[in-house]
């Protein structure tokens, strides 16, 4: 299992943390995505590494950034 955690910028409720878990989920690869939106904080974890600028994509269609912390 491999677990990668992103910075995201922009959530501010539980329908954001349903948006960008559906959008990342859908990544070839995640087995599972934990939101936590006090921290902005976006956790997966997948059987093998993930493409980043993939988890990123989805970020970004579900409406949000990803942000180097």
């Amino acid at each position: 299992m491999v677990t990668t955690s992103y910075q995201v910028q922009g959530m501010t409720c539980g329908h954001c943390v349903q948006a960008v878990s559906t959008e990342v989920g859908a990544v070839d690869g995640v087995s599972d995505v934990q939101v936590d939106l006090a921290s902005g904080r976006v956790t997966v974890t997948s059987d093998r590494p993930v493409d980043p600028a993939a988890v990123r994509a989805a970020v970004d269609e579900a409406g949000y950034e990803v942000v180097d912390a």
